[in-house]
């Protein structure tokens, strides 16, 4: 793979996912809140967070330039959380998504990465629109969104999917009410 963007914040690195964090993808997604609020999506062993990570993040970041990020703590390289920027099946544009381990929740570091990446999606990336998604009972990851800028737009359903979700949204173009912080 060619060398692709990565980011740093105060506290955090934010580098494309790839095989080797498949032990931590695997870890991640099958934590409580993952599956509750993201969903469970079969990925039952590192094998299959490999596998994962293969079909689902490295071709969009092949195709795109970005993806899923890693998010470790600059203090001693822990993995803590994911936060991407996802071409998502079902949903007009690019939607922003963020995952952390129930140990590091609480603490900021969801706002500090998903704030790093919301300024690379417009600055670096050229996006003019930002989506996020989340389920109704997700009261923590509203707030976050908000505190991004992000505001409550519609109800939507994705592709196969039974459960509506809150889409929020951020644009920089002239004709939307909302500009980035």
């Amino acid at each position: 793979m060619p060398p692709y963007k990565t980011f740093e914040t105060e506290r955090l690195y934010l580098r494309p996912t790839s095989y080797e964090d498949a032990a931590f993808i695997f870890e991640l997604m099958n934590t409580p809140q993952w599956l509750r609020y993201i969903g469970d999506r079969n990925v039952t062993s590192v094998e299959a967070a490999k596998e994962h990570i293969k079909r689902n993040m490295i071709p969009q970041l092949e195709r795109l330039g970005y993806s899923n990020y890693t998010v470790m703590t600059k203090a001693d390289g822990r993995k803590v959380g994911a936060c991407g920027l996802y071409d998502r099946k079902g949903l007009e544009g690019i939607d922003i998504g963020f995952a952390f381990l129930p140990q590091y929740a609480g603490q900021g570091y969801g706002f500090e990465a998903a704030d790093e990446l919301k300024k690379a999606a417009f600055g670096c990336f050229g996006l003019k629109e930002l989506n996020a998604i989340t389920t109704k009972e997700n009261t923590a990851s509203q707030k976050l969104l908000e505190k991004l800028g992000l505001r409550f737009s519609k109800l939507v359903r994705l592709a196969d999917d039974a459960e509506e979700l809150l889409l929020y949204q951020l644009s920089t173009r002239a004709d939307k009410a909302e500009t980035p912080v």
